[in-house]
Order: structure tokens, then C-alpha cells, then sequence
């Protein structure tokens, strides 16, 4: 209606004057234990969902010899979408250096795969892989020569990472079907291909990563739609960050974290004397009381390392040559 309004062919645009409904976008929710055993229970199950680290390593634990584990493994680990894990090219990725450059994607039209540019400008981005897809990027290159070995000579060499059996690109609605087979087969709690895209995001942030490093990896043009959209809090995350904020506070509070306590009377206590410690008072007493009334009167308890002024005289009169000044002295 905008491009016809600006050739002239209408006078006014009708569709701005629609007030559309205010939506929500829904928020990733993590399959924990208890809502695991809800779902099971009575088959209800979230809209957008993502995986903990223990099933999402359980999956591909599972898959791990399906001839389109290194496809999910990608899109698990470095957040690629559907389209972009599709379109990739054996051209694209240098297992060498450990990096993978998306620069397109395939999308269905009229039937038939259509090579598309990806989704936004900044979704054309180079990605770092890490040892472990590297690895497995190399077994899926030496199983697909060897599908390829076997085929014949009706296999066609098209280029791409991820194919058919006949050498054809797979097609996205492919990955996606595929995927949801695996997870019916192995049992795990459901959710969407698109979702472990989701699920990259919160590990890499679980793991320490830098939300800016996240972003780029994503390819989003934003970092605001990073934080606001792919990112889901795991439990541990949730718990690490109550435990921080409690002791920050408890600590300007003075008071033991996990207890109650405070810091104050544990250290006053320390830094009393020992000599001065009513204990060691009272075992001073306890070793003493048996002197003979002979001995005379009980010495005071003094700090180690002071001396008796009455000792002092004593001893500058029984030894006047340690305390004289020496000869040069005596002479000025």
C-alpha cells in the first residue's frame, strides 16, 4: 500500500489506520527437572523451550551416529538457523584455522531450494569453532565421501556440508523433520530446531561468555535483541547470582554468608592477647596452685617479653660491665 501510495495510484494508505493487538513475545522457559516430569505427566508443554547442558549433551549423545549429527551439533553449539546450517558450503568452512563464514542461506520457494542472502546485514558473519565441531565437521566430510563412494555415478557433488544421499543441498523443512523424529525416537522433553539456537545462547552465557561476543555470534545487529530475546536464565546461573548478591549484602552487613553470625565478634575474639585470654588465666592458676607456701608470693601474669624493674636493678649491680658505655664514650 506504501509503494502504491508513493506511484499515485491511491490517494491514502487504509492499512495505517488499522490499530493492530498488542503481542508478547514469548520467553524461552528452561526444561527443568519438575517441568519434565509435569510434561510427562500430562503432555503440556511450553511454546518456546530450551534445553538444560545435561539434555542437550543427552541428545546428541544419542544421535551421535545419525548421518546428521554434525548439522544439530552446529546449531547447538554456534546458534546457526536452519536455513543458514543448510546453506553451508564446504568453501565456506576452514577446518584449519577453525572458522566458518555464513554468507547465505537456502529457503523453499515455488517448490524448489532457492539460495537466499541471509536474514539481516550483520547476519553475515564469520564464527569460531571450537576443537570438538571441528572434529566432528571432519568425520561428516569422510562419511559423506564415503556415501558418496557408494552412491555411484548418479551422485551429484554439489558443494554443501550437509546432504542428501544423492549429494543434493538438504532442504530446511528437511532438518527440521528429522529433528523432530530423533526426539520423538530418544525421549526427550520436546522442543523446536529453532530452539537450540535459543539454547546456544544461554550455554555460552552459563559458560561465562560476553554478551557482546554472544551477539556477534548470532549475527544480530543488536545487543538489545540478544538480551531481550535468546536469552534464557538456567537454574545454576539463577542460584549463582542469588548466592553473589546475598553475601554482598551480608558482607556490608557484617555477617557470615549461610549463617548468622558476625564478622565482628569472630574477629574480636581472634585478636584478643593470648596471654590475656581469661582461659589461659585460669590454666595459669590451675598449674601454679600446687606451690609450696614456702615459695613465697605468686608472680603476676605478665605479656611475654616485659622485664621487672626490681630484675633490672638487680642486674646492673651484679653486672655493672654490661650496662658501662663503652671506652671512646666514656672519654667525650
Amino acid at each position: 500500500m506504501n509503494a502504491a501510495l508513493r506511484a499515485g495510484l491511491v490517494e491514502e494508505n487504509p492499512a495505517s489506520l488499522v490499530a493492530l493487538p498488542a503481542t508478547r513475545r514469548p520467553r524461552a522457559v528452561v526444561w527443568t527437572a519438575a517441568r519434565v516430569r509435569h510434561w510427562r505427566k500430562t503432555g503440556e508443554r511450553p511454546a518456546v523451550a530450551v534445553w538444560t547442558v545435561a539434555l542437550t549433551v543427552q541428545f546428541l549423545d544419542a544421535i551421535a551416529a545419525h548421518r546428521l549429527y554434525a548439522a544439530y551439533h552446529l546449531i547447538a553449539l554456534r546458534g546457526l538457523r536452519r536455513g543458514e546450517a543448510a546453506g553451508l558450503r564446504w568453501c565456506d568452512v576452514d577446518l584449519d584455522e577453525g572458522t566458518a563464514v555464513v554468507c547465505r542461506r537456502l529457503q523453499p520457494r515455488d517448490g524448489r531450494l532457492t539460495v537466499c542472502p541471509p536474514k539481516t546485514a550483520h547476519s553475515t558473519r564469520v564464527i569460531a569453532l571450537d576443537r570438538t565441531t571441528i572434529a566432528v565437521l571432519r568425520v561428516h566430510r569422510s562419511r559423506q565421501q564415503a556415501e558418496a563412494d557408494a552412491y555411484g555415478e548418479g551422485y551429484r557433488d554439489s558443494g554443501y556440508v550437509f546432504t542428501n544421499l544423492d549429494g543434493d543441498p538438504v532442504a530446511p523443512g528437511r532438518l527440521t523433520h528429522v529433528f523432530q523424529k530423533l526426539i520423538a525416537v530418544h525421549g526427550v522433553p520436546p522442543i523446536r530446531l529453532h530452539d537450540l539456537r535459543h539454547g546456544a545462547v544461554t550455554l555460552a552465557l552459563a559458560a561465562g561468555v560476553e554478551l557482546k561476543v554472544v551477539q556477534e555470534m548470532l549475527g544480530h545487529s543488536s545487543i538489545v535483541l540478544t538480551a531481550d530475546t535468546y536469552t534464557s536464565v538456567l537454574p545454576e546461573v539463577a542460584h549463582r547470582a542469588a548466592e553473589q548478591t546475598a553475601t554482598h549484602l551480608l558482607r556490608a552487613a557484617g555477617r557470615v554468608p549461610g549463617t548468622t553470625r558476625r564478622r565482628g565478634r569472630a574477629l574480636a575474639r581472634r585478636r584478643q592477647p593470648t596471654w590475656g585470654h581469661p582461659r589461659t588465666a585460669l590454666v595459669r592458676r590451675r598449674a601454679t596452685s600446687r606451690r609450696p607456701t614456702s615459695a613465697g608470693p605468686r608472680p603476676r601474669a605478665r605479656p611475654p617479653g616485659r622485664l621487672r624493674s626490681d630484675t633490672a636493678y638487680r642486674l646492673r649491680d651484679r653486672e655493672p660491665a654490661l650496662l658501662a658505655p663503652p671506652d671512646d664514650l666514656r672519654k667525650d
